[in-house]
């Protein structure tokens, strides 16, 4: 069964759908999430090289990157029983198709969360989508042979119209909420805007150019036996239904949201070929998961912890502006600065910016062969700077890796049982308390000369570090490396003389 992708579509339709992209275009994230999918879907469409194709897609975008491999090595998919450190082997293990929805769903909920407005409905929404993708996932796993990213990415897009409601016209969701009540927005939506939210999830995926398997399967499917026809595009519409219906009711984490998912798996069980137990127990590990993995996708959380992420999230933004006035401090002092003194105001900026607990500069002394910290910020930074020392000859930790390979490199959960062995003895002894941590490596002439390092404790919300702030650090590291480069062709040119 398949439904038509284009309709006529009334007056009231085109003026709602011609709002939607005006706002979406006006909010600038548009254009950098088209871009975005349709790298994803060329490398996916590629018939030479696929894989190659996908890895470099995935590692242009640092931010994608890293939350590809997080989710790799989740419990998610640890039937594969593998640690997965690289995309290259993320995509050889999960294979390209896999990849591919995986990116294409952790960018819808990237660039939506990005343009967010401060409205608790935009926020539940986001929260019940990725939940559902959830949901799918593990269900899907669990099934015959299915496609489980794509299972992720559908159940997100079931709730896509909604998402897009909330976040671009929160006045008309509102007018929705005051005509129907909290929950019953649909049964409104097609009076008040001309379509359903079903159908304007569907006029944004093929606004995006998303596959028309995606779009046919973005349906409300009522539960029941197979019916003739049945096909691929009608399980993943079902399993989109059960999936969004069930976030729903764990969001709510009580006793009637309970008995709804009871009610859901027996209902559905026999459209999707899965036993109502099995279904129970896929939907309950998702919600084990989300709880557990806030960084995945945050389940229900009190008012006040929401106060507390909206506090956090403002913190962020005026960080960033700290990160681009440094930056335009530091171009400013231009040739006049020395290599000390740009890694002074480059560990000022960035302590600041990011709201580090703690942050030391380290340099490295060829002669000694050893990185020394010399400058620290944060509390008992000045004690702890006898304390912060390490050979240089190479091992096979974290900051070596850093400097090897010369990328910033961001550990968002350094108390991971499975990352232990990656963290050098000398960290353990001095910083073990950081939650998360950053290292900003400063290789002059293919050479490390030295790293930036910056953590945070329990006392701030969960980090996740945004493209902007990869972009700023990145920049912040390259005048520091070029004022020491410059140094470096002075004293050779007055060693010749």
């Amino acid at each position: 069964m398949t439904i038509p992708i284009t309709a006529p579509r009334s007056r009231l339709a085109d003026a709602t759908l011609a709002l939607l992209w005006e706002r979406t275009r006006r909010q600038g994230d548009m254009p950098g999430f088209t871009k975005a999918i349709n790298a994803i879907l060329a490398s996916m469409r590629g018939e030479d090289e696929r894989e190659f194709s996908m890895t470099q897609t995935v590692l242009s975008d640092p931010v994608l990157t890293q939350k590809v491999l997080r989710l790799a090595n989740s419990g998610m998919y640890s039937a594969f029983g593998q640690r997965i450190n690289t995309v290259s082997k993320a995509v050889l293990v999960l294979g390209t198709e896999a990849i591919g929805h995986l990116a294409l769903g952790l960018k819808l909920i990237e660039e939506l969360a990005r343009s967010t407005p401060d409205t608790e409905a935009a926020h539940v929404e986001m929260e019940k989508a990725v939940l559902a993708g959830m949901v799918a996932q593990q269900i899907a796993a669990g099934s015959v042979p299915r496609d489980a990213e794509e299972a992720v990415v559908c159940s997100i897009l079931h709730s896509l119209g909604r998402m897009m409601v909330t976040f671009y016209m929160p006045e008309r969701w509102a007018r929705l909420r005051a005509a129907a009540g909290a929950g019953r927005e649909e049964s409104a939506a097609a009076g008040l805007l001309g379509l359903t939210l079903e159908e304007i999830g569907r006029a944004t995926a093929e606004h995006w150019g998303l596959p028309r398997n995606l779009v046919s399967s973005m349906r409300r499917v009522e539960p029941g036996e197979r019916f003739e026809g049945f096909g691929h595009d009608d399980w993943l519409a079902a399993l989109g239904t059960l999936s969004t219906d069930a976030a729903d009711a764990l969001w709510h984490d009580d006793e009637a949201g309970a008995a709804r998912v009871a009610q859901l798996a027996d209902h559905f069980a026999p459209m999707l070929g899965v036993e109502p137990g099995s279904l129970l127990g896929a939907i309950d590990k998702a919600r084990e998961t989300a709880s557990s993995d806030l960084t995945i996708a945050p389940l229900a959380k009190p008012l006040e912890k929401r106060a507390r992420l909206a506090a956090a999230t403002r913190k962020r933004m005026a960080g960033n502006k700290v990160l681009m006035s440094g930056v335009a401090d530091m171009r400013d002092a231009g040739a006049s600065a020395t290599p000390g003194q740009m890694m002074s105001m480059a560990l000022e900026t960035i302590h600041k910016g990011l709201s580090f607990t703690r942050s030391f500069a380290f340099l490295r002394n060829r002669k000694e062969g050893k990185y020394t910290a010399r400058l620290g910020l944060g509390e008992d930074s000045k004690a702890m700077l006898p304390r912060l020392v390490f050979d240089d000859v190479y091992e096979p930790n974290v900051f070596h890796a850093a400097l090897g390979s010369d990328r910033v490199i961001f550990i968002e959960n350094a108390r991971d049982a499975k990352f232990a062995a990656k963290l050098p003895a000398w960290w353990k002894d001095a910083l073990g308390e950081a939650r998360c941590f950053v290292v900003i490596p400063l290789c002059a002439h293919g050479q490390p000369a030295g790293f930036i390092y910056g953590e945070w404790d329990d006392s701030f919300p969960s980090v996740v570090l945004s493209q902007t702030e990869f972009s700023l650090l990145n920049d912040l590291r390259g005048l520091v490396v070029r004022t020491v480069e410059r140094r470096h062709q002075t004293e050779a040119v007055a060693s010749r003389v």
